[in-house]
């Protein structure tokens, strides 16, 4: 994999998906950073679900914090780890109107202090809610980035360094997206979809699939007007 090859891998990805978002419903950035930490082992269609009813009736710091964690957990039982997620998100609630005047820290290091918050997660939202160019590996990114060639690394950390050393400058900001996207939906893990897969002739993958498999068009995963 060249620097040639990666800059003709994200014009592929860009020219299919233009707009690329995260696929989970929101609508103010302290809703994205309760959605991302709900995400943890789940999938974004049990969010989706669980939050639909949530957020109308408590989508701000000081009213989920009032739910308490009983309140919050009949909102979010339907996703996995729950019980842990609902003390983390009030607890996170309690901080954000403690010490940010419950406003979400547009800092890494104020982020990854809250509870259920680690790098990803703050990634995640320091690059949706925020604009900034950071790249969140998750095992779809992970898979992606090593089985491509595009930015190979034992672990996720190695890969979000790799990435953001080889990623173009001007594509670094919707990187994640379409890694994440394409992960999902194309470079899937048991059996990728390599025929149908926009980037096959500059992928490194020594055991791309042969047959033709359907591929289902990614989605925008476009937000939710604020």
């Amino acid at each position: 994999m060249n620097d040639a090859k990666r800059e003709e891998i994200f014009r592929r990805l860009q020219a299919a998906n233009p707009h690329p978002t995260t696929e989970l419903q929101y609508a103010t950035p302290f809703q994205l950073l309760v959605a991302v930490v709900l995400s943890a082992q789940a999938t974004d269609k049990s969010v989706n679900q669980a939050t639909s009813r949530l957020f109308p009736v408590a989508g701000t710091p000081i009213a989920i914090a009032a739910l308490g964690v009983a309140g919050l957990e009949e909102f979010i039982r339907t996703i996995g780890l729950y019980r842990t997620k609902a003390k983390n998100v009030i607890a996170l609630c309690e901080i954000l109107l403690a010490q940010h005047g419950g406003e979400v820290p547009r800092d890494r290091e104020s982020l990854e202090a809250l509870p259920g918050v680690g790098r990803k997660t703050a990634n995640v939202v320091l690059n949706t809610a925020f604009g900034e160019p950071t790249i969140a590996v998750d095992t779809h990114i992970f898979r992606v980035s090593n089985r491509t060639g595009l930015a190979p690394g034992k672990d996720v950390d190695a890969v979000e360094r790799r990435l953001l050393k080889v990623v173009p400058a001007g594509y670094r900001q919707d990187a994640h997206h379409w890694l994440i996207l394409h992960g999902r939906y194309t470079c899937i893990a048991r059996k990728p979809t390599c025929t149908s897969c926009v980037i096959r002739d500059l992928c490194d993958f020594k055991e791309k699939t042969r047959e033709e498999t359907p591929n289902p068009p990614a989605p925008t995963g476009r937000r939710r007007a604020k």
